[in-house]
């Protein structure tokens, strides 16, 4: 049996006795128990499928026995905060302790300790923190993974986090999608002169920082606590310029037609939508937007504003899951506890949480065509786990079930 290694290994062979998770292969359906195979080349797959119809031209590949695994595509995390200084787990104390949000944030607490914190972190110093957060997600099966910046706001530290965004996937061999969160809160020198701030981000930082080749797509927070309807389509309009695709935190807290405004402009996704409408859910089925469902911060929140799991459902939106680790409100390590929550506190099935952890994630962050799937040309990525029926993925919590990963073409 091939084991995961301190020391990556190519996966490159014929990969034997395999069972493929419902879905996991769209071009290979199979009954469940049937014996499966996977052939890796150069790091891609080059087959998968049935064992007994393995083509001839593979046959004396080298063979890695999978020991009657399950197999899933490896697993995506598509919302997550994940470079930051500092923690906030004072706050959570204070917050159980009876303290309010203003008394929180007299103490120092709220999102501008974050942004403290990761204004005077070095850049070592915050890609060794999120290099210890990562390898809990990657031990776990995450092959790709969404990371934003958003709490340096100002053009140097929002460079300082996506830099180490890109360096954590270098290191790690993962592949990290930057997403550019300017427009998250406003900084303490600019309070009350959000619009002023709105024109740094779109005038200086984001030019800049997409010059540098450090964002893959960007995100705004518009919420009535943070940045308005006309302030988010300001930055939208910045990245459309640009060339960078969008995406939203929409509709957490309220109903501000976020989602609406965010499938104008062809979002990747919008996230947290408890508050969704009917009318955000048809422009998010017309432009092929896909809800990210958050339930770590709902937990964290104690929310009880449920997300229209059923509109969205008969609408056909593609609902992805997500961790979106950050300090504040959802300090998660663990995509399978996502999937769990996903299914206890919103009630998606399992073959949904399970497609809310790949292939939906994988649209979510427009790698629908290389990641999400096992398929023959795509990248290997695949984890072989130590259950018997993929509803244990979403069942068990706590544990760590994958038994070998396969990312990037190597065996991890």
């Amino acid at each position: 049996m091939t084991t995961s290694s301190a020391h990556p290994v190519s996966a490159d062979g014929v990969w034997t006795r395999l069972r493929l998770a419902p879905n996991a292969a769209p071009s290979a359906p199979l009954a469940l128990d049937a014996e499966a195979a996977i052939v890796v080349q150069g790091g891609l797959v080059q087959w998968v499928g049935a064992a007994a119809a393995l083509p001839a031209e593979h046959a004396g590949l080298p063979r890695h026995d999978g020991s009657d695994a399950l197999v899933t595509p490896g697993l995506i995390d598509c919302h997550t905060h994940l470079v930051y200084g500092g923690q906030r787990a004072n706050e959570f104390a204070m917050r159980l302790a009876g303290a309010t949000y203003e008394e929180v944030a007299q103490a120092g607490g709220g999102i501008v300790s974050s942004v403290r914190a990761t204004r005077e972190a070095s850049e070592d110093e915050l890609f060794a923190s999120a290099s210890a957060r990562l390898e809990n997600l990657l031990a776990e099966g995450v092959c790709a993974i969404e990371i934003k910046s958003g709490y340096g706001l100002s053009l140097a530290h929002e460079r300082k986090q996506l830099r180490v965004a890109r360096r954590l996937g270098q290191a790690h061999g993962v592949l990290v999608r930057t997403t550019f969160l300017g427009a998250h809160a406003l900084p303490p020198e600019y309070a009350g002169r959000s619009s002023d701030y709105t024109d740094l981000v779109c005038q200086e930082m984001m030019p800049a920082l997409a010059a540098e080749g450090l964002i893959d797509a960007v995100d705004v927070f518009c919420e009535r606590i943070a940045f308005t309807l006309e302030e988010t389509e300001r930055v939208f309009k910045a990245a459309q310029a640009l060339g960078l695709p969008v995406k939203l935190h929409a509709e957490q807290l309220s109903d501000m037609g976020g989602s609406a405004l965010a499938a104008r402009y062809g979002a990747l996704s919008c996230d947290h939508i408890e508050h969704l409408s009917q009318a955000g859910i048809a422009a998010m089925r017309a432009s092929g937007t896909v809800a990210v469902l958050l339930p770590g911060a709902y937990y964290t929140l104690r929310d009880t504003h449920l997300p229209p799991i059923e509109a969205l459902r008969a609408a056909g939106v593609p609902m992805a899951v997500s961790t979106d680790h950050n300090p504040g409100t959802s300090p998660a390590l663990s995509l399978l506890l996502m999937a769990n929550m996903a299914c206890t506190l919103f009630r998606l099935t399992v073959p949904e949480a399970l497609a809310g952890i790949t292939v939906h994630a994988a649209r979510a962050l427009g790698l629908q065509d290389t990641h999400g799937v096992i398929a023959a040309g795509l990248p290997a990525n695949f984890v072989l786990w130590n259950v018997r029926e993929a509803a244990e993925l979403a069942y068990w919590f706590g544990g760590r079930p994958a038994r070998v990963v396969v990312r990037q073409g190597l065996v991890r």
